[in-house]
């Protein structure tokens, strides 16, 4: 490559670009599902994996599986209730979504393993973007007010250093123009991972666990964010915090980046 070459291709990149190149010379980087070396402009994800990404558009629906399965454990709660003979106030329906699908067989699911258990806070942020982007051009999330991460106990909080729903709310937040609230739940007992757990122990495991300790009377509208959802037994718990502070006329919907088939 001659000087004039040369001096064609840096008047193409960025001062920054060049800098990625020459770390990538020492240290490689490489894409969160198919561990492939990134191409200069790619990030964590490599175009071909980011071609095939496999959205679900729930953004787009206000009834779709994961917003059906979720309201599904919102109304057996209800069910509970009414047989308890306590007050049930009208739900508003919940909506749902996420930016992607994956099972147990999909490189995909390495995305939200980045995040939450090797601190991939930068590619959090980046594929929560996306979504927020998705969700801010959405009707159904447009009057969004109040976002509100699934708490970690503080001593997971500790031990990890950040929580990876609160990184996707921030994303979220920002994208819908609400406001951000970490104040609100406190996840008063720690759980037992549910990584094998069934459908009825992942309820009984997070049963209580969550708490209101502040309140947010300007809420019309919370969106619950946590990194997946596969039962909807941990968001659903927070659901059932939240209600008992929050007016039966605020809608309580739920985000989150995966969404999990099983």
């Amino acid at each position: 490559m001659d000087g004039f070459e040369m001096k064609t291709v840096f008047e193409n990149i960025g001062l920054k670009e060049v800098g990625v190149a020459l770390l990538d010379l020492a240290m490689p980087r490489r894409c969160v599902v198919c561990g492939g070396r990134l191409m200069l402009r790619e990030r964590f994800i490599c175009l071909e994996c980011l071609a095939d990404l496999p959205l679900t558009y729930y953004w787009q629906l206000s009834h779709n599986p994961m917003a059906d399965k979720f309201n599904a454990r919102v109304q057996a709660d209800l069910d509970k209730a009414f047989q308890a003979n306590d007050p049930v106030p009208a739900e508003p329906y919940a909506y749902a979504t996420a930016l992607f699908f994956y099972n147990s067989e999909s490189g995909y699911k390495k995305i939200c393993q980045h995040l939450k258990y090797h601190a991939g806070i930068a590619s959090g942020r980046y594929f929560a973007s996306k979504l927020g982007r998705f969700m801010a051009r959405s009707e159904l999330y447009g009057d969004v007010d109040v976002v509100i991460p699934v708490p970690l106990h503080w001593t997971r909080r500790r031990s990890r250093g950040y929580n990876q729903a609160e990184i996707i709310a921030r994303e979220l937040a920002a994208a819908l123009g609400a406001s951000l609230r970490t104040d609100v739940l406190v996840r008063a007992r720690r759980t037992r991972t549910q990584t094998r757990m069934s459908v009825s122990s992942k309820a009984d495991n997070v049963s209580g666990a969550f708490v209101v300790r502040n309140h947010c009377p300007e809420a019309h509208h919370v969106l619950l964010v946590d990194d997946t959802f596969t039962t909807g037994s941990t968001l659903n718990a927070c659901r059932g915090a939240l209600r008992r502070d929050l007016p039966a006329s605020v809608r309580i919907s739920v985000a989150t980046l995966a969404f999990v088939v099983v």
